[in-house]
């Protein structure tokens, strides 16, 4: 009994000392979305609107304050129609506050700095938001849902 309490000891140290895999993937997980965020974001500020939508799943379900919800046609038309408007310039920066990874779904606590300009002054707003993600079939992680918000006072 007592030759076997050794190597059962050992096993139980090593397995203790051993990195956490759950862990290492959640952190891959977290910087594989942080950067299709940031590659959404320079797809956007190139106006390469045939990038951009590529972030949303099929099945995006979008809320905005003073929109109805939106699918992710009216989502990529939406966008696409705002970066043809030449007489504008649009710059979308991510500030990712918080990702949170369970498995194949993940939420991203972010704010959005909007810089609009048109004329010689630039008009910079924030919009902070919530987007949910979904590891999809090709690998790729992708938002299904997501909230868009106003801190400001009504």
């Amino acid at each position: 009994m007592r030759s076997l309490a050794l190597p059962v000891l050992f096993a139980g140290l090593l397995a203790a000392l051993a990195p956490a895999p759950a862990l290492a993937d959640a952190e891959a997980d977290k910087a594989a979305i942080a950067a299709r965020l940031g590659a959404w974001a320079e797809a956007f500020n190139a106006r390469d609107a045939s990038r951009i939508c590529d972030l949303f799943a099929a099945d995006l379900v979008s809320s905005m304050r003073g929109r109805p919800d939106e699918g992710r046609d009216a989502v990529c038309r939406r966008i696409a129609s705002a970066l043809a408007d030449r007489g504008v310039t649009l710059r979308y920066t991510p500030d990712i506050e918080e990702i949170l990874v369970s498995g194949d779904l993940a939420v991203v606590r972010l704010v959005w700095a909007v810089t609009i300009q048109r004329g010689p002054s630039p008009a910079v707003t924030k919009e902070p938001g919530l987007d949910v993600f979904r590891r999809e079939p090709d690998g790729q992680w992708r938002i299904f849902r997501f909230l868009a918000y106003s801190n400001a006072p009504d």
